[in-house]
């Protein structure tokens, strides 16, 4: 395991970098955990799903359907029951990995706290969240000049679940989600690099995981040249939320960035129908 250093000053640009050998393995160890941990979660909540529903259409049968006739009739989780499973899976994730492997020092905590009396910090947060947005939709816009597909895979769920619990899907949306993806992305993943001394490969590996959990190629069902243009622009994004927390000194300048964004794509998104959240 790497050494353990308190996160450089916001203001040291040139801290003093641990050997990439020693620090990278435990980035993939990081990164990887949080894939087994959320994915595993995931799956065991589809599969108490499928059984609880599999044992009521049984009880409605009145006895053992045929098994064909079952996975006809399963059909999909509710809406709902997907969100939940999100925020479990991932957000527990990105707190097992706090706890784990990433906890805050009593210094950190102590600095952390000081930036956010700061006005600059908030100043930064708030052109952040704003930048964060246009970024995505000047991208957006001229991806679909090109022609190519830019419907983020997780639009449809989200319109869903506004329409059927928008005060819910507003929380998970606009508070949670950024929560912990912040608490996962920058903190645990770009602050293992930053604090080792890589702070630009962190910002760069790290983005590029916050896209892949968005857009995952192969199972979006988008052609390439719309995945790897969709990963770009949240990449970006992921950069940007990087950018800020290392500028500030402070994770919640990052979620607060975040928060904003999210908060103005979802408005977008219930007036004209599209936006990256």
């Amino acid at each position: 395991m790497s050494e353990v250093r308190p996160l450089p000053d916001a203001t040291d640009t040139t801290p003093a970098a641990l050997p990439l050998r020693s620090v990278l393995p435990a980035f993939v160890l990081d990164l990887a955990l949080a894939v087994t941990l959320s994915f595993s979660t995931l799956m065991l909540g589809l599969f108490g799903w499928a059984a609880w529903r599999g044992i009521q259409l049984a009880q409605q049968a009145g006895g053992a359907p045929d098994a064909q006739a079952l996975q006809a009739q399963l059909g999909t989780p509710p809406v709902l029951f997907l969100i939940v499973m999100t925020l479990v899976s991932t957000g527990g994730s990105a707190l097992a990995l706090y706890f784990w492997r990433r906890r805050a020092t009593p210094i950190e905590r102590r600095e952390s706290t000081s930036r956010l009396a700061k006005p600059a910090t908030w100043g930064w947060a708030l052109a952040a969240g704003l930048v964060t947005f246009l970024f995505s939709s000047l991208m957006s816009a001229g991806g679909r000049a090109l022609g190519l597909d830019l419907e983020p895979s997780n639009l449809d769920l989200i319109k869903e679940g506004f329409a059927r619990f928008p005060v819910f899907l507003a929380l998970f949306a606009v508070v949670l989600a950024p929560l912990y993806e912040e608490l996962l992305f920058r903190r645990v993943l770009f602050g293992r690099l930053w604090q080792a001394g890589w702070p630009t490969l962190g910002l760069v590996l790290s983005s590029l995981a916050f896209a892949l959990v968005h857009e995952l190629p192969g199972l979006n069902g988008k052609p390439a040249a719309s995945t790897l243009f969709l990963i770009m622009v949240y990449a970006g994004m992921g950069g940007i939320f990087a950018w800020v927390y290392r500028r500030t000194g402070t994770l919640w300048a990052a979620i607060a960035a975040h928060i904003l964004n999210n908060a103005i794509a979802l408005a977008v998104l219930q007036v004209y129908g599209g936006a990256q959240v």
